[in-house]
């Protein structure tokens, strides 16, 4: 370009982490910056994730914490933008945080995620940005997109564009992947969404509205080759929790697999049995065991009384007991979304290679994480690779 660096007008569609990540770099080098927002508020997805604890990123050894991303790609952006590079960006705009007992990152204790959400846009105003809500993208082109406002449809002209327009899960907070169309109208190559980081129905024989809401803790789950080790939840559909969405991946990748189950991973069949045989029953074994209430319902659900009350069978199921899973919850009540424009549509600053003046980052690119910071940190990194290559 052969304008004036500082004077560089860069349209940002979208509100979420991403999007605000992006802007932060170009309001740094001085661009005019602009953000675009089809909702009456900014980052509500944001907002949302961070009503089940908010953890924004983890501190698990580097490498480790870039294997758990299923996109090269994502993983070579993660090692530009760390989750050390994270914390000192969320304290240089007053967000102190720390490190939970599980590894999870947190803003301080008592500080809320509107009050994140806050501190940015406030950050980012008082850098220049302007904020323009209840605008809705409609079309672009290479340098202008068309935007729809309560007033009016208008092409606006832009140096740089930026498309931060959100996977498809929780379409309430307007991460509706609606934009999927106009993508697909241009030819630009993408990959379907699909449930991540998503319950799993099952149909149990017993009924779950006896047992709903109740946690198991200290499991082992199993899919295929993926294992996790936590607490899971009945629910009114089956499972949930954060060992159920890890599996998510290997789930889709095989479909006919069953669920298997270890309720007591630190003792071996060898120990079950001996407490089976010297118990008056099988009932109260179970509860020498310290199996909780949830892994016995589950057991008695899926074993006929026969097999419950066969020692041998009882302990080999209780160390693994495979369950089958009917499918993954609706897209629309996952937490995040597989699937997004195809890497092959973009350059390695992910430019659109059909349109070198618009670069896309976040959710809707194709790339998958676990939860525990993943997701956020994923989606960060790509809008600090968008706006910092903007030179």
């Amino acid at each position: 370009m052969s304008k004036d660096q500082s004077a560089l007008r860069i349209a940002i569609v979208g509100s979420g982490p991403a999007a605000l990540m992006a802007g932060s770099q170009c309001v740094l080098k001085g661009y005019s910056v602009s953000f675009y927002e089809k909702k009456k508020t900014a980052g509500r997805k944001f907002l949302v994730a961070g009503q089940g604890g908010f953890n924004v990123s983890n501190a698990v050894e580097l490498e480790t914490f870039i294997s758990r991303y299923d996109a090269v790609q994502v993983q070579q952006m993660i090692r530009q933008f760390t989750p050390n590079n994270l914390v000192d960006w969320l304290r240089a705009i007053g967000i102190p945080t720390y490190v939970g007992s599980s590894g999870k990152i947190f803003p301080q204790q008592g500080i809320k995620p509107i009050e994140v959400l806050n501190a940015w846009m406030n950050w980012l105003i008082a850098h220049g940005a302007i904020f323009n809500f209840e605008h809705e993208l409609l079309d672009f082109e290479d340098g202008r997109i068309l935007m729809k406002s309560n007033t009016a449809e208008e092409w606006l002209n832009f140096d740089r564009i930026i498309l931060a327009l959100g996977g498809a899960s929780w379409k309430v907070t307007g991460s509706d992947a609606s934009w999927v169309a106009l993508f697909q109208s241009k030819g630009i190559d993408f990959k379907e969404f699909v449930s991540s980081n998503a319950g799993m129905n099952i149909s149990f024989r017993n009924k779950l509205s006896e047992i709903e809401g109740t946690p198991i803790k200290n499991v082992l789950i199993k899919h295929g080759s993926l294992s996790k080790l936590g607490e899971i939840t009945l629910t009114n559909y089956g499972l949930e929790g954060s060992p159920i969405y890890y599996l998510n991946p290997s789930y889709r990748t095989n479909n006919q697999l069953p669920l298997q189950v270890d309720f007591k991973p630190n003792t071996t069949i060898k120990k079950i049995v001996e407490i089976l045989q010297i118990s008056k029953t099988n009932s109260e074994g179970l509860k020498v065991l310290k199996l909780s209430k949830g892994a016995i319902w589950i057991l008695k659900s899926e074993l006929s009384k026969a097999e419950f009350l066969n020692v041998e069978i009882l302990a080999e199921r209780i160390k693994n007991l495979e369950i089958k899973i009917d499918s993954l919850r609706p897209i629309d009540e996952a937490i995040s979304s597989a699937g997004g424009v195809c890497w092959s549509a973009l350059n390695g600053s992910l430019k659109l290679k059909k349109f070198p003046s618009i670069s896309l980052c976040g959710e809707m690119l194709d790339w998958d994480a676990p939860t525990g910071g993943y997701l956020l940190q994923g989606c960060f990194a790509t809008g600090f690779v968008v706006g910092n290559e903007i030179a």
